[in-house]
């Protein structure tokens, strides 16, 4: 779009300002509908797909060994350096079940195991103890919650004790092993004392395919408040637990967020633009730019997901921007300070008054020929700054996760509505308000352009014009290393993800202190979590990954390899290690010595197949396997996978991992015990599982999203040559525009590095706005500082006209999103946190590296340009 065309269509969008409105609002309305009308569903990270042996081996075991669809909650109860295996915690437990039971609401949502702990297994004992001295001989059913209670109430403190001492006996043949489960890691085998417990709560997943079983999740809060009830120190998790914290620690944030944030952004705007009609017309602005973005998305029925929360906030900065440089413009425009740099008077023209700049057209100076005239001077570099932003991140649609193609699709969409909005709706809008006060009400909308003048803005602004001036060299040199450092701080940042991160953290003490409404809620699941996994073998999600494994299975090497693949687990490792310094890895092994303990046919076959007295079969260990699935087929199904023919294909080991770990340490650790096996055995052995899968997703994802870097940059640097190539044949100019961007993107990542914030997923996402908000600043200084290049006498004059005209745009428009985003770094949720802060960098360095890289590398420009000619 040359100059020319430029003119002709401000002249165009200017003189049919009543039907661009009208059009665009009707426009607006039909894309609206698809927010209403098209279908999106809620996406997750974790579930983006892509190809790779763990994810085949997680759907080979799903295909044969089938999944586990139940939902874990975990109750733990701990009293610090105190006992919680005394009497009456274990009764309260026990009361705790029963009141669980009795309520149908909850009782509906367990499955056929309920709920269980270390207090029904000494419960059933005392049962058990009672029925052999009332009946002479043991009975080996079931005993009800009642009878539990019961048995336990009948008996003293030192009773109980010594029953303790029997059901945690290592020695003892009869499920004492298995009560281990419910305590510490650090627990001492046969110790009668513990800090703490945990009790399982086993419970339906009634959900559906892709949703949530929210009725089960329900009854976890619901649980939880009566755990805080019975027990002085106990918490529960699960992932309602997690769902409702996270839920509420969002509103907590935004409820004290929201008015700072509010009253931040309309401060700045009301100091920027000093007139309650553009906020107005700006705020209606981006109001229509939500409209199409939630329109787009339904249309396109694209799923919700994380990396979409970046968008919104995106679009909100460029259309502060966006509507900055239109108003900023047409005021300069009106006040005479844009055609040949000349002030009116200088021009020969007297002083813009009043009355030559009110009416319909008013010379020069009216409303109309004001915005041909602004809107004319920047639609060409709103235009640059849709298309390189536009094409950078549609250039995302080649990555192969569905979410990063439609991260890259609705961004481009939304930056075209950008466009739409300011550069088409608001201008014909402002327009008719404009002429609406002036004519009838007789309201002078000629406002003074910020950052020009004699403000301290317009002073503060003009230090960068010196510096420019007078050490360009040594600007771009300080830029150049402080790149340099932060490039290689972003070697250093962690790139692990971490869900555990993503739980709330409790509020400081001044958010407490706040009144009635606004004072946030107590969050400890952060805490409890991290307890959690450094105490406990957990169950439930991102508790356990497996190892599938491959090949002649029956062989006694491979079931040999097995037994010892928790061999090299260190303390320092992810996988937890039972009480007794056992790794938590269940497969073939254990089942085998469960059931060999448990079923006297078992125990003679593998005595019979045992030459080596190591309590595993070494001869015709096919035929021993047919015994496991004869006696329990269930629990042998579990860990080896038999064909219709009675062949057996593969076996997997069930590992208990942190919960609160980062899944690229799981799955580090899982790997190198897969690696063992291999060594050691004639099979082969291929970590996977949740934690597992996820680590490969967020490792592909963030690979994907560097790449997506590098080709958006390149996309945009040929872009840019192009355009400055054909307007005015310089190559150059593109690859300087872009330079504070690279340089901007540089420093946010050292200092990312410094603060110690993770490079995922997540945040990757986040700098893409340094990339998109850099562009847009770095365009517009440049057209800028061309155009009043071929106006002004002067480079000087042309860069003091570039920096404190368009440089005073870009510092609301800075000032605005910073105060807006950055606020957020105020928040409970860590994601939240994560994002106001680096959202906030980013801009600031986008902003400070365009208003010294740039126009010291413009002058560097010029100057060799002149010793050349």
């Amino acid at each position: 779009m040359s100059g020319r065309i430029a003119g002709r269509y401000a002249d165009w969008i200017v003189s049919h300002s009543r039907l661009v409105v009208v059009l665009v609002l009707l426009l607006t309305a039909v894309v609206a509908a698809g927010a209403a009308i098209g279908e999106s569903e809620d996406g997750e990270i974790g579930q983006f797909e892509t190809d790779s042996e763990e994810t085949e081996a997680l759907e080979e075991i799903e295909a044969t060994y089938g999944t586990d669809e139940g939902v874990v909650a975990q109750v733990v109860v701990r009293e610090e350096g105190g006992d919680v295996l005394t009497r009456e915690s274990l009764l309260k437990g026990l009361r705790l079940q029963q009141e669980i039971r009795e309520d149908e609401d909850l009782n509906a949502t367990l499955d056929e195991q309920g709920v269980v702990g270390l207090e029904n297994v000494v419960g059933t004992a005392a049962v058990f103890e009672d029925r052999a001295a009332a009946n002479g001989q043991p009975e080996t059913n079931e005993p009800t919650l009642e009878e539990q209670i019961d048995a336990l109430e009948s008996r003293s403190n030192a009773e109980v004790g010594e029953l303790l001492a029997d059901v945690l006996d290592p020695d003892a043949e009869r499920g004492g092993e298995d009560a281990y489960e419910f305590l510490p890691t650090d627990y001492e085998p046969g110790s009668t004392e513990a800090e703490s417990r945990i009790t399982f709560v086993f419970q339906v997943d009634d959900g559906g395919p892709g949703e949530e079983p929210q009725a089960t999740y329900d009854a976890q809060v619901e649980i939880a408040e009566r755990v805080d009830q019975r027990f002085d120190d106990a918490f529960v998790f699960g992932q309602g637990i997690a769902d409702e914290a996270s839920s509420n620690a969002v509103g907590d944030s935004f409820a004290i967020i929201t008015p700072v944030a509010l009253a931040l952004v309309l401060g700045v705007l009301a100091i920027t633009y000093r007139d309650v009609a553009d906020v107005l017309v700006g705020v209606f602005g981006i109001a229509v730019v939500m409209a199409w973005l939630a329109g787009v998305q339904g249309w396109l029925e694209i799923p919700s997901s994380q990396l979409l929360i970046a968008v919104p906030f995106l679009l909100i900065g460029l259309s502060i921007d966006y509507a900055l440089h239109v108003v900023m413009r047409y005021r300069e425009a009106r006040a005479g300070e844009l055609e040949d740099g000349r002030t009116p008077t200088e021009a020969g023209g007297g002083e813009a008054t009043a009355e030559t700049r009110r009416g319909t057209d008013g010379g020069k100076n009216g409303t109309r020929s004001g915005m041909r005239l602004g809107l004319a001077g920047v639609v060409l570099a709103l235009a640059a700054a849709t298309v390189s932003t536009g094409v950078g991140f549609l250039s995302n649609v080649v990555s192969p996760l569905p979410a990063i193609r439609d991260f890259a699709i609705l961004s481009a969409g939304g930056i075209l509505a950008t466009f739409v909005a300011f550069a088409v709706l608001v201008p014909a809008l402002k327009v008719e308000v404009d002429e609406v006060l002036e004519t009838r009400f007789g309201r002078d909308r000629a406002k003074p352009p910020f950052g020009t003048g004699t403000s301290v803005v317009n002073r503060a602004l003009s230090r960068f014009v010196t510096l420019a001036r007078r050490a360009p060299v040594a600007v771009v040199f300080v830029a150049l290393v402080l790149a340099v450092g932060g490039a290689y701080g972003a070697t250093t940042i962690d790139t692990e993800f971490n869900q555990a991160d993503f739980l709330p953290e409790d509020a400081p003490e001044w958010a407490k202190s706040l009144p009635g409404p606004l004072a946030p809620g107590t969050y400890t699941i952060s805490d409890d979590v991290a307890y959690l996994g450094e105490n406990f073998a957990e169950r439930g999600e991102g508790s356990q990954t497996q190892i599938l494994i491959r090949g002649d299975v029956t062989d006694p090497e491979a079931l040999r390899a097995m037994a010892d693949a928790g061999g090299g687990v260190g303390e320092d490792s992810t996988i937890i290690v039972r009480p007794g310094g056992e790794a938590a890895i269940d497969g073939p092994p254990t089942v085998i010595r469960e059931l060999a303990a448990e079923n006297e046919t078992v125990a003679a076959a593998l005595e019979e197949s045992d030459t080596t007295d190591d309590g595993l079969p070494n001869e015709d260990v096919a035929g021993f396997y047919d015994v496991l699935f004869e006696a329990d087929s269930e629990r042998a199904s579990d860990v080896l996978y038999r064909t219709d023919d009675g062949e057996y294909e593969s076996a997997r080991l069930l590992v208990s991992v942190q919960g609160d770990a980062a899944a690229q340490t799981v799955a580090d650790d899982t790997r190198d015990v897969a690696t063992g096996i291999e060594s050691d055995g004639p099979v082969t052995a291929v970590a996977t599982g949740g934690p597992v899968t996820t680590a490969v997703v967020q490792d592909a994802l963030l690979e994907t999203l560097v790449q997506a870097f590098a080709i958006t940059l390149v996309v945009i640097l040929v872009f840019l040559t192009a355009l400055y190539w054909v307007r005015h044949r310089a190559l150059s100019l593109g690859a300087i525009t872009l330079v504070p961007v690279v340089a901007a993107l540089a420093w946010l990542l050292g200092t990312m590095a410094v603060l110690g914030l993770p490079f995922n997923s997540e945040t990757a996402v986040i700098t893409s706005l340094a990339i998109g908000l850099g562009v847009d600043y770095s365009i517009h200084v440049g057209e800028r500082f061309l155009a009043e290049k071929e106006a002004r006498e002067s480079l000087e004059d042309a860069l003091a006209a570039t920096v404190t005209g368009t440089g005073g745009a870009l510092l609301g428009s800075a000032a605005t999103t910073a105060a807006g985003f950055g606020v957020l770094a105020l928040a409970l949720a860590p994601p939240l946190q994560r994002f106001g802060l680096v959202t906030g960098m980013s801009i600031i360095f986008a902003f400070v590296a365009c208003l010294t890289v740039l126009p010291c590398l413009l002058v560097l420009r010029e100057r060799v340009l002149a010793r050349m000619g």
